[in-house]
């Protein structure tokens, strides 16, 4: 016990030495002014396009379309059948929030997969105040099965390395104490990003597949961007056929 400790307490203080090391050759800088101190400094933080739940649309997510969301019913921008029983999202796309995920994927600042998460819990929270379109609360962590994530294609996850939504999973099921399902695979489809919404349709249809059972789960299901939710309505068909009960899906950014 005294030598494991010893090689412990040794792990934790090479540990500190590098990060400290590190720190002083590669000070981190915010992610959206480069202003050093945080990964996101507190001046940015106050800038973020939060969405207004009580506002959002209880089917897409979009701000401001709890009423009439125009999203929803301009059937020539995307289909109507969302198929999850509600998409809530934390804060517009522009902006901070594509800094944030763009560095987190494509910088490899790993260390925001954390800050996404807890965005993302912070939107689902404020949205337990609020109805969905089947009455109940659009949020509720007691009625949440387990947490799922749109898995990375195979080419994104060769380029990087990782699967960024899997960390940011990761991160969600330690601050929210729930269990992760990492059921889902995306081993066919093409990077979404250059393609059109009827390109995106088509490219993930049939690309996404639930690799365990599933039966008579609620999921909350995460992602990144919510743009055409092309990739969310495919997972969300994928985990029904698998026999899940409800799916929620919880994002940090809304495209509208």
């Amino acid at each position: 016990p005294q030598i494991l400790g010893v090689k412990m307490l040794s792990t934790s203080i090479f540990t500190a030495t590098a990060n400290s090391t590190l720190e002083l050759l590669a000070p981190t800088r915010c992610v959206v002014c480069e202003k050093p101190g945080q990964l996101l400094c507190r001046e940015c933080q106050s800038k973020l396009p939060w969405i207004s739940q009580q506002w959002a649309c209880p089917n897409c997510g979009a701000p401001f379309g709890k009423l009439v969301c125009s999203e929803c019913m301009d059937k020539k921008k995307r289909p109507v059948e969302w198929e999850s029983r509600t998409v809530i999202c934390a804060m517009g796309f522009k902006g901070p929030p594509a800094r944030l995920i763009l560095t987190l994927k494509d910088g490899h600042e790993l260390r925001l997969a954390p800050v996404i998460a807890a965005a993302i819990l912070c939107a689902l929270e404020e949205a337990s105040a609020w109805r969905a379109f089947d009455g109940a609360s659009r949020f509720d962590s007691s009625m949440i099965d387990g947490v799922s994530f749109i898995p990375a294609t195979a080419e994104a996850y060769a380029r990087r390395g990782f699967d960024h939504m899997e960390l940011v999973a990761q991160s969600f099921c330690q601050i929210a104490g729930l269990p992760l399902y990492d059921v889902l695979v995306r081993p066919h489809a093409k990077d979404q990003r250059t393609l059109s919404s009827v390109q995106r349709h088509i490219n993930l249809k049939g690309s996404i597949a639930c690799t365990a059972p599933v039966n008579q789960s609620n999921i909350l299901l995460l992602d990144d961007v919510v743009t055409t939710g092309a990739s969310m309505r495919e997972a969300t068909r994928v985990l029904c056929a698998a026999g899940v009960h409800s799916v929620t899906v919880g994002a940090l950014a809304r495209v509208w």
